[in-house]
């Protein structure tokens, strides 16, 4: 068993390539990725993505084009970004549940050559092709990683078995600074922006990731979150480079889930903190204690369901602060954690609380969290044909995460909200997290999204959409009578909707500007319309 890779091998060799030959001259026999029954070590990744490469370059694609691919959780789909790396191509993931005019929008804004898909999902490349034609019908193939008969509305589409191989593949070396992936941001005001990252900010997430979590080479890492998403991604670079194993789930299912530990002898588990109530509101059985795992990094995990979560599972909750452009930036202490708190700056980084003008603001003063990195490339180089876009995110030579934040005198973040989810009424800044960490604490309430929609008279009304656990039932002034005590007067929600799901992206965040957009509906509670008076 390998203890260990070298943390900083030499600037240029921090590239998938070359961390894939290092892991298997150091263990090559070792799995490093594991689906199901079938495991694959880092020489079977490369020789399987060395086949795509010989594909690529028959296909005649050139050192920085893109290709599109989008897929379910299965190796092909490393193996399809190893064969990237091995041309110098530019890999596009895309939301396994984007379709239509989306879908369309990520292959042009992309310009990608090639679309790669599976035969489940080829109704959404249809689909597209409905919404823009131009932009479909102009990938120059469309390549499924099944078998599959002719399609006469996609006549490029052939199965990636009988694509043109050629006999050996460009000869490409790729280097650390070299655009890896394109990532789309799921956007909630205008399009969405395509991050570029750069193998070295890939690495630069595994490294900082093996540090901050306390990872090593007897580890076996568990995800069901989705490979075309920074945080799955950059799990497999966790196991890539410390000799570890990763372990692709399906799709997260709360029945599933700790059994699913068990059956892949998970040390390590990675989930939104949004799913950690969800687990919480399941019946206690004995797989929570049978398995192995020791820390789930989750992400906005609510103070108030962590306790309940560790008592029941035995398992440490590390909270922690990451977007696509930048890196594991801010973690939870391993022997200081502090419920609710985001956690300390990770070494390597630089942080700061700012007023709109960029000026630092001081303690316990919330502000926008803007953030640079040590290590050159450890962050994204910008976003895809956006120049101003990228101009805005970097003025000042910080990024700014658009993440409304406060930090105490010990060093510690805690998250508010988005600046844009901010809500002002009555004068006063209302943090939607806050609202939500309460209402949460009722025990009838699973899952709860505050936001603001339009007043009547001015500036903003507090509205909360909430999904019950299941057999409850809530009155909703019963639950404004609860929330009274716990909340300012001018926090407390006037309207409440009571939801079967929430709208989420498919890694369980809460897509709250569709909310937003549907604003007060037919069955919407008005706590105006109920004669109740809110004490002030």
């Amino acid at each position: 068993m390998l203890n260990h890779f070298p943390l900083s091998p030499q600037p240029a060799n921090r590239h998938l390539v070359h961390l894939l030959r290092e892991r298997i001259e150091k263990a090559p026999h070792s799995p490093l990725l594991t689906q199901g029954a079938k495991n694959f070590t880092a020489e079977d990744l490369l020789n399987s993505g060395a086949g795509f490469a010989k594909a690529f370059a028959a296909a005649g694609l050139r050192s920085g084009d893109r290709v599109a691919l989008q897929s379910t959780n299965r190796p092909e789909f490393i193996s399809v970004l190893v064969g990237c790396a091995l041309t110098g191509l530019i890999l596009v993931p895309v939301n396994t549940a984007s379709r239509g005019s989306q879908l369309a929008y990520y292959i042009k804004n992309s310009r990608a050559r090639i679309f790669i898909t599976e035969n489940e999902l080829l109704a959404h490349i249809t689909n597209a092709r409905v919404a823009d034609s131009a932009s479909v019908d102009g990938l120059e193939a469309i390549w499924s990683l099944d078998d599959c008969a002719a399609n006469a509305d996609l006549p490029q589409l052939i199965p990636f078995s009988k694509a043109a191989i050629a006999e050996s593949s460009a000869a490409y070396e790729p280097h650390s600074t070299d655009p890896a992936v394109v990532i789309y941001t799921s956007g909630t005001s205008g399009p969405s922006k395509g991050v570029i990252c750069s193998h070295a900010q890939l690495f630069w997430w595994g490294q900082h990731s093996l540090q901050n979590i306390g990872i090593d080479a007897s580890d076996v890492l568990y995800t069901c979150l989705p490979l075309f998403h920074i945080n799955a991604l950059n799990t497999f670079f966790q196991a890539l480079q410390c000799g570890g194993r990763i372990v692709i789930g399906g799709k997260f299912s709360v029945s599933r889930f700790f059994s699913d530990l068990i059956s892949a002898e998970a040390t390590v588990t990675f989930l939104p903190g949004a799913m950690v109530p969800m687990l919480l509101s399941r019946e206690p059985d004995a797989s929570e204690r049978a398995h192995r795992v020791r820390v789930a990094l989750a992400p906005g995990a609510s103070a108030q369901h962590y306790e309940q979560f560790v008592s029941r599972t035995g398992i440490q909750v590390l909270d922690g602060f990451g977007s696509t452009e930048t890196n594991f930036v801010i973690c939870t202490p391993h022997d200081d954690p502090r419920p609710g708190w985001m956690g300390k700056v990770a070494r390597g980084f630089e942080a700061r609380v700012v007023d709109e003008f960029d000026n630092e603001v001081p303690h316990g003063t919330p502000g926008e969290l803007i953030l640079r990195n040590d290590e050159p490339f450890a962050f994204s180089s910008g976003y895809f044909d956006m120049p101003e876009k990228t101009g805005e995110a970097w003025r000042n030579l910080w990024f700014h995460t658009g993440d409304r934040v406060l930090r105490d005198v010990d060093g510690y973040y805690r998250f508010l909200d988005r600046m844009k989810d901010s809500i002002r009424r009555r004068g006063e800044n209302i943090s939607s997290y806050e609202v939500e960490q309460v209402v949460n604490g009722h025990p009838a309430v699973a899952e709860v999204a505050a936001y603001a929609v339009p007043s009547e008279l001015a500036e903003d009304e507090v509205m909360c959409s909430i999904i019950l656990r299941d057999g409850e039932h809530l009155d909703p002034l019963e639950l404004i009578k609860w929330i009274e005590p716990r909340l300012p007067y001018f926090a407390i929600p006037r309207f409440l909707r009571i939801l079967k799901e929430l709208p989420k992206t498919e890694n369980g965040k809460v897509q709250k500007y569709k909310l937003r957009a549907e604003g007060r509906t037919s069955d919407t509670w008005d706590l105006a319309s109920s004669g109740h008076v809110i004490k002030r």
